[in-house]
């Protein structure tokens, strides 16, 4: 064999090495530089039917897991990653929140119209709390140590969890879907889709204080808040749409497309990203590069129906609720949030 001949084999192996080289680099780049990496999936057996939202205990870490469609409460072990209890006989269940401080585990009903008070460490019922009808979306304010729930035809109820005593109640102009609490002044901003706007509520007057109607868009369901630059972003179905709002005029600063079927979305305020969870079987990441101005970041293909999710900062995860369809189980799928 002539030594040309050798030195061009030489030669292709190095470029090949270099090649498998280079590919490796870009992969382990591409992999650290993700927005969204899936790194466990946590089973959720037995669990029928639609899923809504979810809750943590951090210092129990614990997971719970809202099964409207199963009438239960499931709960997961994040340290095993694994079922291990679930709690029963609940009223088609729609929102959870667990409140550290008290170590209990509130969930509202759409059936009974009830909110239910657990025991954060057996679990045990310990009250429940009626309201009219459909109980659904649960916030708590912990500086002023109030509970808050969306419910019926139109009200948000206010709760002391301290006595789980009712306080009193704002009237909206239909029933309320996702809303957010302000932290530096005492309003509230609420979905209110039957009636097609934003409601804009004052908590120490427990009053609307404004309206910012939808433009040619309806079903606002999901809503995140960015407080430092003074954003409000709404998830509308129809069609699929993040509308973000200036909260200091009212006015509507951007929109952008995402995928059908929003139910969920979050403002990452560490790494100026927008997180939405759809149930036509994507997880639509956006980048914010100011307060006016938005990247399309990833289109992440997830599972049909998984539009039910909960961003925790504190752990840099965010869970996706995966329900059963067809050969697909229940489960919670976790992602590490990327640099």
């Amino acid at each position: 064999m002539g030594s040309c001949h050798l030195k061009r084999i030489k030669i292709s192996r190095f470029y090949l090495i270099l090649l498998i080289a280079l590919l490796f680099v870009a992969k382990a780049h591409t992999q650290s530089t993700t927005p969204l990496r899936l790194i466990q999936t946590i089973p959720l057996p037995g669990v029928e039917g639609r899923i809504d939202h979810m809750a943590i205990d951090l210092r129990g870490q614990h997971l719970f897991v809202v099964a409207l469609g199963n009438n239960s409460l499931e709960v997961l072990d994040l340290r095993a990653g694994k079922h291990i209890h679930r709690i029963r006989g609940l009223k088609e269940p729609q929102g959870v929140v667990y409140i550290p401080e008290f170590n209990k585990i509130f969930v509202t009903n759409g059936g009974d119209g009830s909110c239910k008070i657990f025991d954060g460490d057996s679990f045990r019922l310990i009250d429940t709390i009626k309201f009219s009808d459909d109980a659904d979306n649960v916030r708590y304010e912990p500086r002023s140590r109030h509970l808050y729930v969306g419910y019926g035809n139109g009200a948000l109820g206010i709760i002391d969890p301290r006595n789980w005593k009712r306080i009193g109640d704002v009237r909206l102009a239909g029933h309320p879907e996702s809303y957010q609490l302000e932290e530096a002044t005492a309003r509230i901003f609420i979905n209110v889709p039957t009636a097609n706007h934003v409601a804009v509520v004052d908590r120490s007057r427990l009053a609307v204080i404004a309206t910012w109607p939808l433009v040619d868009v309806e079903a606002n369901f999901p809503m995140a808040l960015d407080e430092t630059d003074h954003r409000l972003f709404i998830g509308c179905r129809q069609p699929p749409k993040i509308i973000a709002y200036n909260t200091e005029s009212g006015k509507e600063v951007i929109r952008f497309d995402i995928a059908e079927d929003v139910d969920d979305i979050y403002h990452d305020a560490t790494h100026k990203r927008i997180y939405a969870s759809c149930g036509e079987g994507f997880l639509n990441v956006f980048q914010q590069n100011d307060a006016d101005h938005y990247t399309a970041l990833a289109k992440l293909p997830t599972a049909g129906g998984a539009r039910t999710s909960l961003l925790v900062l504190e752990q840099w995860r965010l869970y996706l609720a995966v329900p059963r369809r067809d050969e697909q189980q229940a489960e919670i799928r976790v992602y590490a949030i990327g640099p």
